[in-house]
């Protein structure tokens, strides 16, 4: 993994680093990811009715770059740590496949709410289904069998991110996780300038940073970087919340770390 502007390594996939997967065809997923215009114009106007409209936070196309960046972070330090994931494998798909899964479901898990924010998982069901139906045939890998798997196990994972559904794989849990690591206080930005004060926004901007590394007692370890105990709403209410019967939760451990805000000293560590 690469570092992003702020020098917080791991923040961002490097498709030309070492991975403890084998990385050639999410490569190739994420080339076609980046240059198609229907998911751009997706990622775009999702966002209309969760932010402007209901006034939440960012689900747009920086939600869904961090989300996928996170997801793939995850999976990467969970099969160095020697997780086995479950949802390629049991359709007699390739490991490679298994990234690639994650990859597409990262990126369309909200492309329903250009229907509506409330139920938004199932709105993005068909239309993923159809955005897949063209990428799997133009990555020219898939036959007609493996791309009806490679289909299902992305809508499933891209319905269960929706905290109502339960994860059956581990790389339905991974995107479900991943979109919870989206908390820091740059993605509370334009309802905060809209005047909104909701929980989920004034706890947002509490949290300064959330890393992932290898964990001492687990593969991971999310370390999350708050300034005020506002921020414990983030964590407590949404991240393990999801972390909940994903299938990874005995894999993944969370320290919570307070800060003064003027002097980054520490003055509270809390483990959940």
């Amino acid at each position: 993994m690469s570092s992003d502007t702020d020098g917080d390594e791991g923040r961002v996939y490097d498709p030309d680093a070492d991975h403890a997967f084998p990385d050639e065809r999410l490569n190739d997923a994420l080339d076609l990811i980046r240059d198609d215009p229907e998911i751009t114009a997706y990622l775009e106007a999702q966002n209309v009715n969760p932010v402007a409209r209901k006034g939440y936070n960012d689900h747009g196309a920086k939600h869904i770059e961090i989300v996928r960046n996170r997801a793939l972070q995850l999976y990467d330090l969970l099969k160095a740590g020697g997780v086995g994931f479950n949802g390629a494998v049991q359709q007699g798909l390739d490991e490679a496949d298994e990234s690639v899964i994650i990859a597409f479901a990262a990126t369309l898990h909200d492309i329903g709410h250009v229907v509506h924010r409330d139920d938004h998982p199932y709105y993005s069901i068909p239309l993923a289904a159809d955005i897949l139906d063209r990428l799997l045939d133009e990555m020219d890998v898939y036959d007609t069998a493996d791309t009806v798997r490679m289909k299902g196990e992305i809508l499933h994972a891209i319905l269960c991110h929706h905290t109502e559904e339960q994860p059956l794989t581990h790389e339905a849990g991974v995107v479900r996780v991943a979109d919870a690591l989206d908390m820091e206080r740059g993605r509370s930005r334009i309802p905060y300038e809209k005047g909104g004060r909701g929980i989920n926004t004034i706890s947002s901007r509490a949290i300064r940073k959330v890393s992932l590394q290898p964990g001492d007692e687990t593969p991971v370890m999310v370390e999350i970087e708050m300034t005020d105990a506002a921020g414990v709403y983030q964590v407590d209410e949404l991240l393990k919340h999801k972390l909940h019967d994903s299938r990874i939760e005995e894999d993944v451990r969370i320290v919570a770390v307070k800060t003064q805000t003027d002097t980054d000293e520490l003055i509270e560590r809390i483990e959940m």
